[in-house]
């Protein structure tokens, strides 16, 4: 039997409450990417170019540290990686999530959560940035207010 976990990267709670929806749907572990330094309301200024997140997200070697690294992925075959999307993209400290684990093998199924923007090319980002011998899927774009029965919906429509 496959086992999952729910990594998920969120500031403001909207994907944070997604994810964990999204791991009592699927029985999946669950687990918030955590920067080392949390992101404050002036970091997310998109306007400010001196912003925290401007500043990472204009670089795409960035990578934020993070609190810790968390659980080894060993004894998952899927991964649902969830995050903001920011730029058009996943945010950076979701990179360094991704720089401290060996994909190999496993399924990675990325979801976002946006006011607007799509998930965009992120799968292909990610898959450039993870061991060639990772699945990415495509991933979808998850309204913040999404029911259990829609998640059931979509991943049961991924084992198909």
């Amino acid at each position: 039997m496959s086992k999952a976990i729910v990594a998920y990267f969120s500031v403001s709670g909207v994907t944070a409450n997604v994810a964990r929806s999204l791991a009592r749907v699927e029985g999946a572990d669950l687990y918030a990417i955590t920067p080392a330094v949390p992101y404050t309301a002036p970091d997310l200024d998109w306007r400010n170019k001196e912003s925290r997140s401007t500043i990472e997200m204009s670089n795409p070697d960035s990578r934020p540290a993070l609190a810790e690294n968390g659980p080894d992925l060993k004894d998952y075959d899927t991964v649902f990686l969830g995050f903001p999307v920011w730029w058009g993209r996943e945010p950076s400290v979701v990179d360094t999530y991704l720089d401290a684990h060996d994909f190999s093998g496993k399924r990675v199924i990325p979801f976002c959560t946006s006011g607007g923007s799509d998930i965009g090319q992120t799968a292909a980002r990610i898959r450039s940035l993870i061991s060639p011998q990772a699945t990415v899927d495509e991933g979808k774009r998850l309204g913040g207010e999404i029911s259990p029965e829609d998640l059931s919906t979509w991943t049961e429509g991924l084992k198909a």
